[in-house]
């Protein structure tokens, strides 16, 4: 399968819902959710595509870089890359229904680890989704991360055990999910967290923890504080909040706080190779990759998540080359351009 034939499979199982656009920006389903769009104007999601766009590479051939490391190790896993399937959910209400849960999260694990990365599970009010999130983690033991939603605390607990019978590699909670109405409409209410309730879920598991949907420096140190492993510096995808900025403009100044102290992730608008080499100059030691990998699974299942992870990779590899970066663990912030 070639990339024209994935996007045409997508197209057609994501009608109504996702147009898969040639540029995946936001505007065209601004407001569309259900759907694939972003929350109100839509603006938070065009802002993170807006901010990686600002960025621009200062391109460099004279140099003694002829080949380039994309591996990294995330808690003693190997990646061949510094890109991870972002937690999503919700096939039929978002994406129209074409094909289950259960297949959609297990393209979205099993393409992530053809592609020698790992994927991630999400949660949401309808509790089969998050028990098909289980099933993928188990068939593909420790090569997978599960995000919990900012339940009560007992629940969140309780999901922690599910992910570690399971063999998730780490877990995590998706705190920026703390407004979604649909989970209390549901009777499963989601609410912020303080710095105590965090550290209580922490200390609940020995997996590394992941703390999902940090927008500013102030919260990244509190993280630290909680005791989190990482953060994800995300606003939702621009699902939950209008009008917030993009994560590439508030990554820098949480890098500058909290680098070295926890690893940092970051999401949102990620759509080329080129774009995670401009979050690693940010101060991101890896990236999650969201909508495009839902064309991936649509138009191809795991081959096709796999193949749009490569895709990334080798785009990857021709940035790193034409700025002179040899390595993805040391990108130095000098290969942007500023004025």
């Amino acid at each position: 399968m070639n990339l024209a034939e994935l996007r045409e499979n997508a197209r057609e199982k994501l009608k109504g819902y996702c147009r898969v656009c040639p540029v995946c920006n936001g505007r065209v389903c601004a407001g569309e959710v259900p759907g694939m769009g972003g929350a109100g104007t839509g603006r938070s999601f065009v802002a993170n595509v807006e901010a990686l766009a600002a960025c621009r590479f200062n391109m460099r051939t004279i140099h003694e870089v002829k080949a380039v490391d994309t591996s990294m190790d995330l808690w003693g896993k190997k990646l061949s890359v510094p890109v991870l399937a972002a937690p999503i959910t919700g096939t039929t209400y978002n994406m129209g229904g074409k094909i289950t849960e259960g297949e959609f999260i297990e393209a979205i694990i099993s393409g992530s680890l053809l592609a020698g990365t790992l994927g991630m599970t999400g949660d949401a009010a309808d509790p089969a989704l998050w028990d098909s999130g289980m099933k993928a983690i188990s068939s593909n033991r420790d090569r997978a991360i599960a995000i919990i939603k900012p339940r009560e605390q007992k629940e969140i607990i309780s999901r922690m055990r599910d992910a570690e019978k399971a063999g998730a590699a780490a877990v995590g909670m998706d705190i920026d999910g703390a407004g979604l109405v649909t989970m209390a409409l549901k009777g499963q209410p989601v609410s912020p967290k303080t710095v105590r309730e965090i550290k209580e879920v922490v200390s609940a598991t020995k997996l590394p923890f992941i703390l999902k949907g940090i927008m500013t420096s102030i919260e990244a140190e509190l993280a630290v504080e909680a005791g989190a492993a990482a953060i994800v510096v995300s606003n939702h995808g621009g699902r939950v909040l209008d009008h917030t900025p993009g994560t590439a403009a508030v990554l820098p100044g949480i890098a500058d706080r909290v680098k070295g102290k926890l690893i940092i992730l970051v999401d949102g608008g990620v759509r080329s190779g080129a774009d995670v080499l401009k979050l690693l100059a940010l101060g991101a030691d890896a990236v999650l990759v969201g909508r495009p990998l839902i064309v991936g699974a649509f138009g191809g299942g795991a081959e096709g998540v796999a193949l749009l992870i490569n895709k990334m990779k080798d785009e990857l590899v021709q940035a790193m080359l034409l700025t002179g970066t040899p390595d993805v663990k040391c990108v130095k912030k000098e290969i942007l351009y500023s004025a």
